[in-house]
């Protein structure tokens, strides 16, 4: 029933942005903390940041001051605006239910947005 689509990776150069999109149909969007995990080849899956149903956000210590997450309830899509990337930030980008206040369930694992960060 939930629907879920990454979208806006790309090659990018160092320093150089991208935002990202995570789309989701099928839920009550507006209930949903939402998070942004990577995976990097070789590496686990890690959460880059999140954001709550009322719009309060956290990030990871790497991420912090570069990276934003932001959300708009009418399109339900949740956003991640990327600023000076760094060549470690290459990776697939996903989206996903977070621990939140209300009763919310994870959904299966879309199929990312691919980020490539590279001279």
């Amino acid at each position: 029933q939930v629907q879920v689509v990454e979208s806006g990776g790309g090659l990018v150069q160092p320093g150089g942005s991208l935002r990202l999109s995570c789309s989701v149909s099928g839920i009550i969007f507006s209930i949903y903390a939402i998070g942004w995990y990577r995976q990097a080849p070789g590496k686990q899956r890690e959460l880059v940041g999140s954001i709550t149903s009322g719009g309060s956000t956290d990030y990871v210590d790497s991420v912090k001051g570069r990276f934003t997450i932001s959300r708009d309830n009418a399109k339900n899509t949740v956003y991640l605006q990327m600023n000076s990337l760094k060549p470690e930030d290459t990776a697939v980008y996903y989206c996903n239910a977070e621990q939140g206040w209300f009763d919310t369930i994870p959904w299966n694992w879309g199929q990312g947005t691919q980020v490539t960060v590279s001279s």
